[in-house]
């Protein structure tokens, strides 16, 4: 056996384990016969143990043998000749996806063993291993992408499944109320990233990385683009990247995301899935390296993200919100190193923040015994450097502050004045008007029920 066809098997082994889980898992509760716990966690430790020696594998080949990236086609799945459109599946392993996907395996794996303990007997056990399987595979889909078409596939599937996750405990509403409004910010997020997706094709002919980024490898292709071109398109990746890895205006979802259990709390929102959208701005860096005000964006939201956070993770008074602010943190220091032109430092760290942010998280439930052993090790209480700035800063400005950090920038209110608010509105509108026209073209005087409520039948009647 060759090298291409050694990494053919490889490649497609880490692709094809996860997609054979979720097949399994699925289509038992689709048929109303669910596996049992000790066979959902025997697939899923196969499942994770096999993608992950595959994509060991294929690292240490690529590695010995001198390539720098390996393509696999899978080919067009969808072809509409006359609008010059086709879904075209590639997966690229290259110095950036690769580290990604054994990241996500290795981490998957640890919060599938722990989720197996942790959620013993839970009523919803096996489907939240349905949900743990389909993100795994958006995961690796999406770290693997070679084409824009294949990362929105993976992004979908990571957004679908962290939605049904923060909604897990479906009994009780807050769940329901917090998943649905991480889900609606996803939306708009998805929204950004396919109106590129569809100007990529437009500008270009395909959504190819290889082809648009440039045929160098990953980091150092230059991009098939203007400069005007980039920003544009730099922008709604921006837009799309601030939604799934909650950068400002977006940084509302995050602590709404805690409501699901801690094992997906720790690998989706702490480690994983909130980095997704720094991990789209890297795939894409060619097009911010074509226009200075893209990494100033960049680097500027990032910035402003990360001194948010950092306020807000101070005045949280539960753990998981604290760590998902200090996650926040820390994603937005990695999106301002993006936007400075680094490549590496930024990988390097989401590597080593995912590591730690997880086994924080999952530690959480156990924070108040971690704190007593740590004090009975030292002999007195923990150290805080809150005395330094009461002493440093005014109370006026420390109060301004604390403020600012309490409501958490308001920035969930400013959406739903200046965003929700006239959507609905704007619906509303089209509802009335929807209603007129069908009262008119009927040849019916409106009544009463033929009008929303807010419409009076007397005094708006035709």
């Amino acid at each position: 056996m060759n090298f291409e066809s050694l990494f053919t098997a490889l490649g497609m082994a880490t692709v094809i384990a996860p997609v054979l889980l979720l097949t399994v898992v699925g289509m038992a509760m689709l048929v109303a016969r669910p596996l049992s716990e000790r066979w959902t966690a025997r697939l899923t430790q196969a499942a994770v143990c096999v993608g992950l020696l595959a994509s060991l594998g294929m690292l240490t080949l690529m590695l010995t043998s001198g390539t720098r990236d390996v393509p696999i086609e899978v080919g067009d799945w969808v072809v509409i000749p006359q609008e010059h459109f086709h879904f075209h599946i590639k997966f690229m392993f290259d110095r950036l996806s690769v580290p990604f996907a054994i990241l996500s395996f290795i981490l998957l794996g640890t919060i599938g063993a722990f989720a197996n303990q942790y959620l013993h007997r839970e009523p919803g056990y096996t489907r939240f291993f349905l949900f743990y399987a389909m993100f795994l595979v958006g995961m690796i889909v999406a770290s693997l992408a070679g084409t824009i078409e294949t990362l929105f596939l993976g992004w979908e599937l990571v957004g679908l499944s962290s939605a049904l996750l923060v909604a897990f405990f479906h009994e009780r509403s807050s769940p329901v109320i917090n998943g649905q409004r991480v889900w609606s910010v996803y939306r708009v997020a998805d929204a950004a990233f396919l109106i590129a997706a569809v100007a990529l094709h437009h500008l270009t002919g395909e959504g190819d990385f290889a082809k648009l980024m440039g045929s160098g490898p990953w980091p150092e292709g230059h991009a098939a683009l203007t400069s005007n071109e980039a920003l544009v398109i730099g922008l709604l990746l921006l837009v799309a990247a601030a939604g799934k890895s909650a950068l400002i205006p977006f940084s509302g979802w995050l602590p709404r995301a805690m409501e699901g259990p801690t094992p997906s709390s720790a690998v989706f929102y702490g480690a994983l899935s909130v980095h997704l959208g720094t991990f789209l701005l890297l795939r894409v860096s060619p097009l911010l390296d074509l226009s200075f005000w893209l990494s100033a964006a960049v680097f500027v939201l990032g910035a402003a993200s990360a001194i948010l956070a950092r306020l807000a993770s101070r005045v949280q008074t539960d753990v998981k919100g604290a760590l998902a602010y200090a996650s926040l943190t820390q994603v937005g220091i990695i999106t301002a190193e993006i936007g400075l032109g680094l490549r590496y430092i930024p990988l390097v760290h989401i590597l080593g923040h995912a590591c730690l942010r997880t086994l924080q998280l999952l530690r959480a439930p156990t924070l108040l015994q971690d704190y007593r052993s740590l004090e009975n090790a030292i002999g007195d209480h923990l150290p805080t450097d809150a005395g330094a700035f009461e002493r440093l800063v005014p109370r006026r400005v420390r109060t301004a502050v604390y403020r600012l950090a309490y409501e958490r920038g308001w920035l969930d209110s400013l959406i739903d004045t200046y965003l929700v608010r006239p959507f609905v509105g704007l619906f509303k509108w089209c509802d009335r008007m929807e209603r007129r026209w069908v009262v008119l073209l009927g040849g019916r005087h409106p009544r009463s029920h033929d009008l929303p409520a807010d419409l009076d039948p007397v005094e708006d009647s035709l």
